[in-house]
């Protein structure tokens, strides 16, 4: 990596926090439903049953999501997958896009799939660890419109 590259990757690393935090609010104000892209490496804790093509999706609106907290390490929060609570852990260098569901607008980044950045901070899951999750199942619910 050259030495411009350097510098866009460290600007896009510090801002990236910030703008994923202002698109979640714009997304809240203007009633729309924010949706994170994650590429998912040896960091992230997330339910591996719907990770495809070592991507996973998540809906970060306020009625799907539980004790958001977006700093500027990490993205943590709790949601239900297949009925069964979860808690998530996304290190921001794992971030790939947030955008509007409904519009398809957003802001779309450089992943790093390999989890190259240290996990010795990693934030411990607030009540449960990985091995604690049950085994995925598809959910009977069905979102009506």
């Amino acid at each position: 990596m050259d030495e411009t590259e350097t510098v866009r990757a460290n600007a896009e690393a510090s801002a990236k926090p910030y703008l994923v935090r202002a698109m979640c609010e714009w997304c809240a104000e203007k009633d729309l439903t924010p949706y994170l892209v994650v590429k998912v490496n040896d960091q992230t804790r997330v339910p591996m049953a719907y990770v495809n093509n070592g991507e996973i999706v998540f809906n970060l609106s306020a009625r799907t999501t539980h004790q958001l907290m977006i700093d500027n390490d990490w993205i943590l929060f709790s949601a239900r997958f297949g009925g069964v609570s979860q808690d998530i852990a996304v290190p921001f260098s794992a971030v790939a896009a947030i955008f509007a569901k409904e519009t398809g607008y957003g802001l779309f980044f450089n992943a790093s799939p390999s989890g190259a950045t240290d996990d010795s901070n990693a934030p411990d899951a607030p009540e449960k660890k990985k091995s604690d999750a049950p085994p995925a199942r598809s959910s009977h619910l069905k979102l009506v419109k």
